[in-house]
């Protein structure tokens, strides 16, 4: 009986360290630590905000899954995921996509890449999933995290925490990045 426990307890810790480490990466993005500090001084060239960049995307059926500023190829850039009809309909029958281009001018015009590829398929997927779940927009979700944390909003990101969905918001602020997890 005491092994049953004692391999009980191991599982549930090894749960809550593989789920930390999935939040974090998940709160990171695909920017390492190091390309998080130039990500954050390259927003100083940015004209443009997450928030308009998703009200800007989110013309017509289209639902943003997610969005986040990113440095390709060294250059700052806008990203901002959508499924094309909506929230309502299936991924299998969605179209998946990346609308991306520079914020430093302007006005925003992101090219479109229509997901193809396993990997981004799957991602926008379980993200198309967890904000269908989701009782508020990322938009509501951002200007909610914005009246208690000033700064730049860098990503928002749909997760799962303690079975139900949440958005990460990553948000630079005096050269640090801070990871704020809100209900969707």
């Amino acid at each position: 009986m005491t092994s049953r426990k004692a391999l009980f307890a191991l599982g549930v810790i090894v749960a809550f360290f593989g789920f930390g480490l999935l939040e974090h990466r998940a709160a990171i993005g695909e920017e390492g630590a190091g390309d998080m500090k130039a990500l954050v001084q390259a927003l100083a060239k940015s004209k443009q905000t997450l928030a308009g960049g998703i009200r800007q995307a989110a013309q017509g059926k289209a639902a943003v899954i997610s969005a986040k500023f990113e440095l390709e190829d060294g250059k700052l850039s806008l990203s901002v995921y959508t499924a094309e009809k909506g929230l309502s309909v299936p991924a299998e029958q969605n179209v998946l996509q990346e609308l991306s281009g520079s914020p430093e001018q302007d006005k925003w015009t992101p090219q479109v890449e229509v997901f193809k590829d396993v990997p981004h398929v799957a991602r926008s997927a379980e993200q198309l999933t967890l904000v269908s779940l989701g009782r508020k927009s990322l938009t509501a979700v951002i200007a909610e995290v914005r009246k208690a944390h000033p700064g730049t909003v860098l990503s928002i990101t749909p997760a799962i925490k303690n079975h139900r969905p949440v958005a990460v918001v990553l948000i630079a602020s005096k050269g640090k990045v801070t990871t704020v997890t809100q209900p969707l």
